[in-house]
């Protein structure tokens, strides 16, 4: 099959998808939101360079097996790389539209315990409570940053559950980022289902447990990086994730997705150690990223956020230079 073929069957496929899929909530009010963020942040900054912002993708898309769902395939993203990605990608000065999955890790909340609402607090009294003095510090940070972040209009958070909602509202977002160019970064950090049942293939109500077997049959999700590089937001800075358990095939596989989804980096993860290591897989090299062992509480994600600024910003000058 040529590549002309190939395609025009994603293309095919992509639709289908799409209009098979059931319809995204409040299209208008994210769209309005959208439009709203970038429009407010794409203005140049006081020393004339364009204003970056990134789409941080984050924690993991479910699949329902119902139409009324109570079941559904899962995958075991906390959202940890994306929520704390986040955090550094506004300090080295982008703003960021955070697309994750409810429930899972938010930014500025890595001090906190995982139940903070029950855990930071306290009662003094029948009616009032108070943070704990072991996590005042933490609770006042959190609460000071993220508040700084969203109303200062350098972060939009928006929620998705399943992989329906996801794709739609990553097509949302990059549609409206095109006009940014080179500007515009995709940090693909969402753990996307592989596999999905067809919304018109699902039973509408929960599915019963009288039998031994379930016989569910799965469709493979079509592979949409290719329909984001190539007509939703095709001059923006794009970089996937690769993780794998099995590390004598992870950099390979990262190769293959960086050549046939055309990304401009895929950060190549193995499961026991992501969060000590990464390596960025580049059509140029392969540069490993190490945590910072020395420094009390450093992450992975900051020397990995500090190289992709850099790369991108090299893009961005590279790209007005053809112009």
């Amino acid at each position: 099959m040529d590549s002309t073929n190939g395609s025009q069957t994603l293309e095919a496929q992509a639709e289908a998808f799409f209009d098979s899929a059931p319809p995204l909530q409040n299209t208008h009010q994210i769209t309005q939101k959208l439009d709203q963020f970038i429009q407010h942040k794409s203005s140049p900054s006081t020393n004339g360079d364009a204003r970056r912002i990134v789409c941080v993708t984050s924690g993991g898309t479910t699949a329902p097996l119902e139409q009324r769902c109570v079941r559904y395939v899962d995958n075991f993203s906390s959202g940890h790389r994306g929520a704390t990605s986040t955090e550094y990608f506004l300090k080295a000065g982008y703003a960021v539209i955070f697309l994750y999955r409810r429930g899972s890790f938010q930014p500025f909340c890595r001090s906190l315990p995982d139940d903070p609402l029950v855990e930071c607090f306290e009662p003094t009294d029948e009616l009032n409570i108070q943070v704990r003095e072991a996590y005042s510090e933490a609770v006042k940070r959190a609460i000071v940053d993220h508040h700084a972040a969203v109303t200062g209009g350098h972060l939009l958070k928006l929620p998705f559950n399943t992989i329906f909602e996801y794709l739609q509202m990553l097509q949302l977002i990059a549609t409206s980022m095109r006009c940014l160019g080179p500007c515009a970064m995709f940090y693909l950090a969402a753990a996307v289902s592989d596999f999905y049942v067809p919304w018109k293939d699902m039973v509408e109500h929960k599915i019963q447990s009288g039998s031994h077997f379930l016989d569910v049959q799965l469709v493979q999700v079509p592979k949409m990086l290719s329909m984001l590089r190539k007509d939703w937001a095709p001059l923006a800075f794009c970089v996937s994730f690769k993780l794998e358990t099995d590390s004598n095939i992870l950099l390979n596989k990262a190769a293959t997705a960086l050549e046939k989804y055309k990304m401009h980096a895929v950060v190549a993860n193995e499961l026991t150690t992501r969060k000590e290591h990464v390596v960025v897989v580049t059509s140029a090299d392969n540069i490993i990223v190490r945590r910072d062992k020395s420094l009390s509480g450093n992450d992975v994600e900051n020397p990995l956020i500090k190289l992709l600024s850099e790369r991108h910003a090299a893009y961005i000058k590279d790209s007005s230079r053809q112009v």
